[in-house]
């Protein structure tokens, strides 16, 4: 039997949950998960149901009564295939731990996604991906950087990217670019910022001797590595560890955090609201405790 994911978001109110869940049972829906957040802050409403659909109505007629469901409750609801993978371009610089591990993750099917093409403004990493019978596109940066974003958003669009995954690439996207592709591309970073800004942050964390290096996955938006965050962790680390080690540790966590942002979009549990993020819990059996830490 085919599983859906509904998601729902609005202002808070009485009776949200049973009014979803009643048109679910009306369209012999089983409710295999559910979750549900009310940000008392803004009063704004979250919830994620997955769904077994044991008539098989399909998604057009669940769409339809979900919509039907919610509009006299002031929700937004949508209805997605769990099944579908969704389909995603990394993009790439010179350090290539994070695509390797997202490349690895998708094959054995730890991530729900299908990498379309992989975009880099070097071509340190064309034959591994080429390898793997994906789309490697080299689209230098340095001489024309309005031009080499134009040819990046033509290929995004030529192959119907729904997320983008920057995977340690090295240079700022435009406002315009972030506008176009807002809540659609995921950026991974060291926790270190700002206190260690530059090339350089695991040497500063070494020299200053911190006691945790960690990495943050957040949404891009104009403002530089401050859009709303999606999943964090941090590593200990001691006065006996070099700053190889930090390094090490660095990538292994960045490569780690990356992972379960992209598997928590890709599967529809996280939520924006404002500046901050609602990012539900994975449903009960998914393989993401066993094979992603």
């Amino acid at each position: 039997m085919t599983q859906y994911v509904l998601t729902a978001e609005g202002p808070s109110g009485r009776g949200l949950v049973a009014g979803l869940a009643t048109a679910a049972a009306a369209q012999s829906c089983n409710i295999l998960d559910s979750a549900q957040f009310v940000d008392t802050e803004s009063n704004r409403f979250f919830l994620r149901m997955l769904l077994r659909d044991e008539a098989a109505v399909g998604p057009h007629n669940l769409s339809a009564a979900f919509d039907a469901a919610a509009a006299p409750l002031c929700l937004q609801a949508q209805v997605h295939d769990a099944a579908r993978k969704s389909r995603i371009a990394v993009m790439v610089s010179r350090f290539g731990h994070c695509l390797n591990d997202l490349l690895y993750r998708s094959r054995i099917g730890a991530l729900p996604v299908e990498i379309a093409c992989v975009i880099s403004n070097h071509d340190l990493y064309g034959d591994t991906v080429r390898e793997q019978g994906l789309a490697f596109h080299h689209i230098p940066v340095k001489d024309d950087k309005a031009a080499a974003e134009r040819r990046q958003m033509q290929v995004l669009r030529d192959c119907g990217i729904e997320l983008v995954v920057l995977a340690r690439y090295m240079q700022v996207l435009s406002a315009e670019m972030c506008h176009e592709m807002s809540g659609r591309i995921i950026n991974i970073h060291h926790s270190f910022l700002p206190s260690f800004k530059g090339a350089v942050p695991y040497q500063q964390a070494h020299e200053k001797g911190v006691k945790l290096i960690g990495a943050t996955a957040h949404y891009v938006t104009e403002d530089l590595d401050e859009g709303p965050i999606i999943e964090q962790d941090v590593v200990r680390v001691t006065h006996a560890q070099s700053m190889g080690d930090f390094v090490s540790l660095g990538r292994d966590v960045e490569a780690m955090v990356l992972a379960r942002a992209v598997h928590a979009h890709a599967t529809h549990r996280v939520f924006l609201n404002g500046q901050r993020t609602i990012v539900f819990p994975p449903s009960p059996g998914s393989f993401v405790s066993e094979r992603m830490g």
